[in-house]
């Protein structure tokens, strides 16, 4: 049975009159526990106002999957809960488990309210509008965060489609010129200047070159001597537009053995049978560029769906090198040219099951913070390998450490050793709760000679670790 004796020994009720603390404990009630019961839970209706009277209470929030220790009742006085005798949509934020038994004091937050509205009327007002307050500014940072993040991964993904959509624009519009001048070429073929076995002869040359790829690896400056050389034997047999047909020809791999064979075919056709093949060539060609960035955006969509795992259950087979690669796609604009990308993937890595989601998050974090190490120039190497029981996967760099001794303090939250502005040291303390927390792998970082290595372990079968 509690008594105002009792409760006046705590600090907490030090202050309060006699009659005000009688009526507190006629409101509450006694309630022993021993250890391992779990006394209130996160995210339930915060309906009680729990005050310790003895024995220990260990505080917790989950996250997603995992559950982390943020701290304890572990001494007479310490309270917890009541909030909606403030805040009508008030919940516990923590999970109250007893780790030694004890005994509390519990109250109802409606009487809690009562009572400190009679007690201090201006204390309980002030109190209500402190909730309040913090509820709005929470609801709002968080919708923020959200949009942001958001906005990140928009604004990567449109960066990364921006390029072959423009380039597919280009040659739709492009191709839509050349079937009209195309079509402009048949009609001066139809009109007699070409007889049916010339054209088909012509037509058996233009398939030798369709057989081929459609351009020639060839550097600018040999390609450029190819379209000079062609276009100087076009105009040296009457074609006066052979500077228009040359480059086609000559990215198509056309020489000028070529062109004699179909000189000897053509007669006095050779200016529309040689521009007839150049058209085709080119409409060739712009379509390949077309259905080229057709493909590129389509595999930029595939790997957002494979970056974002939304349609996925949450452990899967997982293959981790296709995690790293999808997150190259989407972090490829944050990557400057000057930094080199080396994959050393083992072919016989092998499958695992994870949460692909979370782990291209560890991916995420780990390939940025080795670009901005590196300012600009450099090398990352992405590597995974068979180890013990599971997947190792590296991600190095050739930056550097301002101070080496930093790597010891890496994974505590907020550390960072970005200028104000550049991060705030969550990164690295996120990616080893995924990694050893809701997997059981393990995360290290080690400096070697020229190269600073984010080293990642992950079991074939994840071993959540709980605190």
């Amino acid at each position: 049975m509690i008594t105002t004796d009792e409760l006046r020994g705590l600090a907490l009720f030090a202050k309060v009159e006699e009659d005000d603390l009688r009526d507190l404990v006629a409101l509450g009630s006694e309630v022993v526990f021993a250890a391992g019961d779990e006394l209130w839970t996160q995210g339930t209706p915060a309906d009680y106002w729990w005050v310790l009277l003895e024995g220990r209470i260990d505080l917790a929030r989950s996250i997603g999957q995992e559950e982390t220790l943020l701290g304890a009742m572990d001494a007479p006085g310490r309270w917890a809960g009541g909030f909606r005798a403030w805040d009508d949509n008030g919940v516990y934020l923590l999970t109250g488990r007893a780790s030694a038994p004890g005994r509390l004091f519990r109250v109802p937050a409606a009487a809690l309210k009562d009572w400190t509205s009679a007690w201090n009327p201006f204390g309980a007002h002030l109190i209500e509008g402190v909730f309040r307050t913090a509820r709005t500014v929470e609801a709002v940072a968080r919708q923020r965060e959200a949009l942001v993040a958001l906005g990140t991964l928009a604004a990567g993904l449109a960066h990364e489609l921006n390029n072959p959509a423009a380039a597919a624009t280009r040659a739709v519009d492009a191709l839509g010129d050349a079937c009209e001048e195309l079509l402009s070429i048949v009609g001066r073929l139809a009109s007699g200047s070409i007889s049916r076995e010339q054209l088909g002869a012509v037509d058996v040359l233009r398939r030798e070159i369709a057989r081929g790829p459609v351009g020639t690896e060839l550097s600018p400056l040999v390609l450029a001597d190819r379209e000079e050389a062609l276009s100087e034997w076009l105009v040296g047999h009457g074609i006066e537009s052979g500077w228009v047909i040359a480059p086609p020809l000559a990215s198509a791999g056309v020489d000028i053995e070529w062109c004699e064979r179909a000189a000897d075919v053509l007669g006095d056709a050779l200016d529309p049978g040689l521009a007839w093949v150049a058209g085709t060539l080119t409409v060739r060609t712009l379509l390949s560029e077309a259905a080229e960035s057709m493909h590129r955006i389509s595999g930029l969509v595939g790997s957002v769906k494979d970056y974002s795992q939304l349609d996925r259950a949450s452990i899967q087979q997982t293959v981790v090198i296709d995690g790293l690669e999808a997150t190259l796609v989407m972090l490829a604009h944050q990557i400057p040219d000057g930094v080199a990308v080396v994959r050393d993937y083992d072919p016989a890595t092998p499958v695992i099951e994870a949460i692909p989601g979370e782990l291209n998050q560890v991916w995420t974090n780990l390939m940025t913070n080795a670009v901005d190490a590196m300012a600009g120039t450099g090398t990352l190497r992405l590597s995974t390998r068979p180890e013990r029981d599971g997947v190792a996967v590296e991600i190095g760099d050739t930056g550097t450490w301002a101070d080496p001794s930093a790597k010891d303090r890496a994974f505590e939250p907020f550390f960072t050793t970005k200028s104000v502005g550049q991060g705030t040291g969550l990164g690295l303390d996120i990616s080893r709760r995924i990694v050893v927390g809701r997997h059981g792998g393990d995360m290290a970082i080690e400096i070697r000679p020229g190269e600073t290595v984010l080293h990642v372990w992950l079991p074939r079968h994840p071993r959540p670790v709980r605190p």
